[in-house]
């Protein structure tokens, strides 16, 4: 059971496709809830579990240094752009709380740049918490009680607070496990809206209300021919699938699709997820996250957008591994080069 349930990444894609409907991330679900009830785990699974309750993130990362590293940030965007783009932390009161991968503070910092520049755009008031400054829920890979339990840390984090709205950030999983919030933690209706919201969501709701007309230069991606990848989580499990696509379109000229039957719903899964990204099954990962590479090798893109920090952490060892020169990076990335500021 451990060796077969945990090389099982949870995408749900042969379920799209079984003819008896069966769902074997289901499956593998229940597997685990038995497994953990005895004690049987990654060790991997477990500790990143472990670090949220001690240091509020999946990394350990400690409240001194997450606010070390966002006024690192504020002094390299303003030596960047000139600008005094803020990222605030524990501030009470903001109209947004944001809940991104704990990654994007500290290996993906062009997507945690990328909201800074988009809440400066907007003259949005927002802020982290270091109670939780994380998203992700490594509870979903391991048990319902800590899957409940990490998610509530969200809530508790807004209402410390006194935030307007949550938004979710760039993780598949984190979003996964979001839009169970009102199942698993209770009503938002206090919350606008109150509904789970992710980035591209908000993103998208601001394109439609006109705040970014006549301000986005979309000759500042030129360099890129950009594709996109679906997160197994984000799209099979959390229909977040056309949003990221209107972002990509609204901010890029040379977007190409990957073929039919390898995107949307079809996804594959980068080869990663559910508790898969350790250095030990690199083999397991790398064959995993073939399909994918091939199926970006196919549109000639040099830039592959995605809205997962684990996609992001194992799609640019896929593309070296198979031979793909592409770069990998969010959408929100996109859209932070394209503004005009």
């Amino acid at each position: 059971w451990y060796t077969y349930f945990y090389q099982c990444s949870e995408c749900r894609r042969c379920s799209v496709f079984c003819p008896y409907g069966i769902d074997t991330a289901e499956i593998t679900i229940a597997a685990r809830e038995i497994m953990a009830s005895i004690g049987v785990a990654t060790k991997y699974v477990t500790e990143v579990v472990a670090k949220v309750y001690k240091t509020g993130n999946n990394l350990g990362i400690p409240p001194a240094a997450w606010k070390d590293n966002c006024e690192f940030l504020e002094d390299d965007v303003k030596e960047e752009t000139g600008l005094p783009i803020r990222f605030p932390v524990d501030m009470e009161g903001a109209e947004v709380l944001l809940v991104p991968p704990s990654a994007d503070n500290f290996s993906n910092t062009d997507t945690m740049i990328g909201y800074g520049k988009l809440f400066h755009f907007l003259g949005i008031s927002w802020t982290t918490s270091t109670y939780c400054n994380e998203a992700g829920n490594f509870g979903l890979f391991l048990n319902f009680a800590n899957l409940k339990k990490v998610n509530q840390r969200i809530l508790d984090a807004a209402r410390m607070l006194g935030v307007k709205t949550i938004i979710w950030g760039e993780c598949g999983h984190a979003w996964r496990a979001g839009i169970m919030t009102p199942t698993l933690s209770g009503p938002m209706d206090e919350f606008e809206p109150p509904y789970p919201y992710h980035i591209s969501q908000f993103i998208v709701d601001m394109l439609h209300k006109g705040a970014f007309d006549g301000r986005i230069d979309k000759s500042a991606n030129d360099e890129y021919r950009v594709t996109y990848h679906d997160p197994c989580n984000s799209a099979r499990a959390g229909q977040l699938i056309e949003e990221p696509r209107e972002i990509i379109r609204a901010t890029c000229n040379r977007f190409k699709e990957m073929p039919e039957g390898t995107i949307r719903q079809k996804t594959f899964c980068c080869g990663a997820g559910n508790g898969l990204l350790a250095d030990e099954i690199m083999p397991i990962r790398m064959a995993g996250g073939k399909p994918r590479a091939m199926a970006v090798k196919h549109t000639r893109a040099n830039y592959l957008a995605t809205v997962c920090a684990i996609c992001k952490a194992q799609l640019p060892e896929v593309m070296h591994y198979w031979d793909v020169p592409a770069k990998v990076g969010g959408v929100i990335d996109l859209l932070a080069r394209a503004l005009k500021m």
